[in-house]
């Protein structure tokens, strides 16, 4: 048997912008990706705090360090700029495997979504 896991996440970032008219997808600061082990393409889990909104997309990659957490598309509509959410991506795993697997979790600086 397999069962899907939280493989990576990113806790608590602030939204930088919402772009309604962009094809789709969430733009996420390079760095952001690397960390959390997301890789361009990967579908995504969003989950607004500020409103309870819970969306799926996928992740594109923005420019390393700048911070950048962008919704892109339809998904404009559930965030506003400021907004903080989480970003969550998931695998699946046979469940022995799942007992043990440790996820990719960060935890940036909510004020500029930086790694320090």
């Amino acid at each position: 048997m397999q069962i899907q896991v939280v493989k990576s996440k990113i806790h608590r970032v602030t939204v930088t912008g919402a772009d309604l008219n962009y094809i789709g997808s969430i733009t996420i600061d390079e760095a952001l990706m690397e960390a959390s082990n997301i890789v361009e393409g990967e579908k995504v889990s969003i989950v607004n705090i500020n409103n309870g909104a819970r969306l799926e997309t996928y992740a594109i990659k923005g420019n390393r360090n700048s911070g950048e957490i962008t919704l892109n598309g339809p998904a404009a509509r559930m965030v506003q700029k400021g907004d903080i959410i989480i970003i969550i991506s998931y695998g699946i795993l046979d469940f022995e495997e799942a007992k043990t697997f440790k996820p990719t979790l960060v935890f940036p600086n909510e004020k500029d979504n930086s790694l320090t």
